[in-house]
């Protein structure tokens, strides 16, 4: 899998698990979490830089690669 892929699937689980904090009940730790997200995708909409994907990039090969093999 490349790292792309795995960086949306993350997003997607993360995004889970804060349906799963709220449905329990604990509001203050979903908000925290759905800050830290929030504020996340804001950096990489105005820098283009994403933390968690740079680092997925050093462990996974990035997408386009696949495409270059074929």
């Amino acid at each position: 899998m490349c790292a792309e892929k795995v960086h949306k699937l993350m997003i997607a689980i993360i995004l889970g698990v804060i349906m799963g904090i709220v449905a329990i009940g604990d509001l203050k730790l979903a908000f925290i979490l759905q800050l830290i997200l929030m504020l996340g995708f804001i950096m990489w909409a105005l820098t283009g830089w994403c933390v968690s994907l740079a680092i997925f990039k050093k462990l996974l090969p990035p997408c386009d690669t696949d495409k270059k093999q074929d």
